[in-house]
């Protein structure tokens, strides 16, 4: 399980979040909705302290961390627990397909060489691209760099994966591909977050629907229920303009 307690960050005199508290159970989907500048990104850095959050606690399973008191020790525990894909992929450009995902297993989990390598490949059979192991990111396209992005964080082994809006920097023909990478993980029980902006897909894979405005969650719940009838006139608003800008199909 993963809990948030009072999260807060600040850059400047601006405060971004404003007291998230936020549940995950294990083996759930989250997707986090919302405009530009609404605080989702940040919440989702702040969970593996990409971004040192104001205040505030994080649970993740057996491990809990007081922003107010964390060491370097504290924060190495917290990311082991964790996994972020990212929107820009955050490859190494000097290394195959398969050295991104085994950097992880060899360097963080301190996994044999000969071991991380059979890993690897399995995760990159795992997205579709088995015949890629030894391409670079440069001769990937953006979607297939994206599935190696999915490949590394799997590697890992996190108790939850978090998703930066992994299809935003993506053109529009390969977004499915990666949702339907997206798609089967879930189905495999994996607890992920994800923050996006396709609403179909939010609402066909996530078990929970977090809608956040002006560094708030506005409107949480089922995704039906948040969908089909939403009970606050700014989740109405947010869902009224998006529903007819975007489509879902793979």
């Amino acid at each position: 399980m993963i809990k948030l307690s009072g999260i807060r960050k600040s850059f400047g005199r601006h405060e971004v979040l404003q007291g998230i508290d936020l549940t995950v159970n294990k083996g759930e989907v989250v997707a986090i909705l919302g405009p530009s500048g609404s605080g989702k990104t940040t919440l989702l850095r702040c969970i593996n302290y990409l971004e040192k959050p104001s205040d505030g606690e994080i649970r993740i399973g057996d491990f809990s961390l007081d922003v107010r008191h964390a060491g370097k020790k504290d924060i190495y525990a917290l990311r082991q627990r964790s996994a972020m894909v990212f929107q820009q992929y955050n490859l190494f450009s000097h290394k195959t397909a398969l050295e991104n995902v085994i950097e992880g297993l060899i360097v963080v989990k301190k996994v044999g060489k000969e071991e991380a390598r059979k890993r690897g490949i399995e995760l990159l059979e795992k997205v579709g691209l088995g015949a890629k192991l030894d391409a670079y990111p440069s001769q990937l396209s953006g979607g297939q760099q994206q599935r190696v992005g999915i490949a590394r964080a799997l590697a890992l082994e996190p108790e939850v994966i978090l998703f930066d809006e992994p299809t935003s920097a993506l053109d529009p023909e390969l977004v499915g591909e990666v949702l339907a990478v997206i798609r089967r993980i879930a189905k495999e029980g994996i607890t992920m977050i994800i923050v996006t902006h396709e609403m179909g897909f939010a609402q066909d894979v996530a078990n929970h629907v977090v809608f956040m405005d002006g560094g708030v969650i506005v409107e949480e719940g089922d995704p039906a229920e948040l969908f089909g009838n939403p009970k606050e006139e700014r989740t109405k608003q947010f869902l009224k303009r998006f529903t007819s800008e975007y489509s879902y199909s793979i």
